[in-house]
């Protein structure tokens, strides 16, 4: 018997890329099941269904970076609940020391679709019962018809797991400009934030402050330092320059609604602007600048 269960969550993480970098995403889970009856002639309740799988990919995956242990660019070490890391990308190095549950270490060469599956897999029959005798899962992209972007960031204030300083999203935008939508807006934005980490101007620090890997070597004029205290932990990113985009603010996704209508109204003042951002799937924040409000809001 199988029990299938579509849009069952969403994973909203970051992952290293030897290529691309620090790269933001969010897939959507589906998940079969096939097993036995139980003694509610059920493989398992809908309701466990859900809490279960999410709880579990929520705990080993969502809001982490996952880190290709395999890739021969990176290097990383352990100690207690702390975790340096190094990555060599063609983007510029990156290096964090971040505590473990910033991350979800899997053993692949490449984070892609068929590695992560596997991983969460494993910790997945771990935590279903026994009649569950064979688990499937599709990890897929949300389809956009208009232009998306991948961002990193770390939210120093917030008291879930979003502190976590290298998380990220896949996100569409949506600009209106006058009451029109503007997709030469939309694109603009999914270039200037493509594969970039947003760093809170408030968490800068010199480099030379941040307690890396020995082996680190980095300095002012290629790498942003980010470093904060929060509930979880102290965490610590060296980021190169040319990837990361430093806002005045937060970078929740309010604030980054704000910054973008805001720096659109600044370019073009004649006009007004209401930029829809996203968080990943089916979230996002709405915000409108501009001299023209009573059209822009129609």
């Amino acid at each position: 018997m199988q029990l299938f269960v579509r849009d069952l969550t969403v994973i909203d993480f970051s992952y290293l890329c030897p290529i691309r970098g620090m790269v933001g995403e969010s897939w959507i889970v589906d998940v079969l099941l096939d097993g036995g009856l139980d003694e509610q002639n059920m493989v398992l309740d809908f309701a466990k269904v859900k809490r279960t799988i999410k709880n579990t990919i929520d705990d080993v995956a969502d809001h982490r970076l996952l880190i290709p242990t395999a890739c021969s660019e990176i290097r990383w070490q352990q100690q207690g609940d702390r975790v340096w890391m190094d990555f060599n990308s063609l983007q510029g190095d990156i290096h964090l020391a971040c505590p473990a549950q910033a991350f979800a270490l899997i053993p692949t060469e490449i984070i892609d679709f068929e590695s992560v599956n596997a991983f969460l897999q494993k910790a997945l029959k771990e935590a279903l019962p026994e009649n569950v005798n064979g688990i499937a899962l599709t990890l897929r992209n949300e389809l956009h018809e208009t232009p998306f972007y991948h961002y990193s960031h770390g939210l120093r204030k917030h008291d879930g797991n979003c502190q976590r300083i290298a998380h990220g999203h896949r996100s569409p935008i949506n600009v209106f400009e006058n009451g029109i939508a503007a997709p030469q807006w939309d694109e603009y934005w999914s270039r200037r934030w493509k594969d970039i980490y947003l760093g809170c101007a408030d968490d800068l620090v010199d480099v030379d402050e941040l307690e890396l890997s020995p082996q680190t070597s980095v300095s002012e004029e290629t790498h942003y330092g980010f470093h904060y205290v929060a509930p979880q932990g102290d965490f610590q990113l060296a980021m190169p320059k040319k990837r990361c985009e430093i806002i005045p603010h937060d970078t929740t996704v309010e604030l980054l609604a704000e910054f973008i209508a805001k720096t659109l109204s600044e370019q073009t003042p004649d006009s007004s602007f209401k930029v829809i951002a996203y968080e990943g799937v089916g979230k996002g924040a709405i915000s409108v600048k501009g001299p023209k409000l009573n059209a822009q809001l129609d």
